[in-house]
């Protein structure tokens, strides 16, 4: 049993920690990607959304690579001490971020683009200027698309499991998430125990889609398509 409780706080802290992240690093770029116009940010948007038709294991691979020992872009951190990122949870949390980053932006994306240029317009006449217009006006107008993409990325980087396995592997206390806690005892022919995780997993998701419907009959939030 606290073997089990210990899966899931795992599986909880990785899907908290790149949610709070997320929410941080997709708010300018969904800002800029909508508020601009252009072949630059239609490639930026392309790029943004890639993982939701890459297969995982294809995005882990090259994380994997880019995360080891032999990686130019490991050479500063090396000099800190820090050989790989691979089979860590620092790891994990920047492969889940990259994997969830579309599910973080495109609902923060579709928010911004609904504040009316009335509204702005009327902030910038009374002389705020573009960081309090967008403290005072856009994100109190966006809330609904936070809670949207909160609630995307949590759920999405619970269920992960591609990624995880190509550069966590299933490592007690480190990578071994909810998903691969499944796979693993399939392998160990443990029905029960893949029954019951399983089931868990199918209740959380609907509970998270039955939360969307509720927050688009709300909010007229689309938290995956384009207005």
């Amino acid at each position: 049993m606290s073997e089990l409780l210990s899966v899931i706080w795992l599986t909880l802290k990785l899907a908290g920690v790149t949610t709070l992240i997320l929410l941080v690093l997709a708010t300018p770029l969904a800002w800029w990607l909508a508020r601009t116009r252009g072949l630059a940010s239609e490639f930026v948007a392309a790029l943004v959304a890639l993982p939701i038709v890459l297969p995982p294991t294809v995005l882990g691979f090259y994380l994997l690579i880019a995360m080891g020992p032999d990686s130019p872009l490991m050479v500063p951190l090396q000099a800190l001490g820090v050989r790989t990122l691979a089979f860590t949870f620092e790891g994990l949390v920047i492969g889940s971020i990259l994997y969830s980053l579309p599910f973080a932006v495109q609902p923060l994306r579709n928010a911004f683009a609904a504040v009316g240029e009335d509204s702005l317009d009327a902030a910038a006449t009374l002389g705020a200027s573009g960081l309090q217009t967008f403290a005072r006006v856009v994100l109190p107008l966006s809330v609904p698309g936070y809670v949207v993409a909160a609630i995307l990325t949590f759920a999405h980087t619970i269920g992960e499991f591609g990624v995880v396995l190509m550069i966590g592997g299933a490592i007690p206390g480190v990578s071994n998430v909810l998903s691969i806690e499944i796979f693993k005892s399939v392998e160990a022919l443990e029905w029960g125990r893949a029954h019951l995780l399983a089931a868990l997993l199918t209740v959380f998701g609907l509970a998270v889609v039955l939360s969307l419907l509720r927050l688009e009959r709300r909010f007229s939030v689309l938290p995956l398509n384009e207005r």
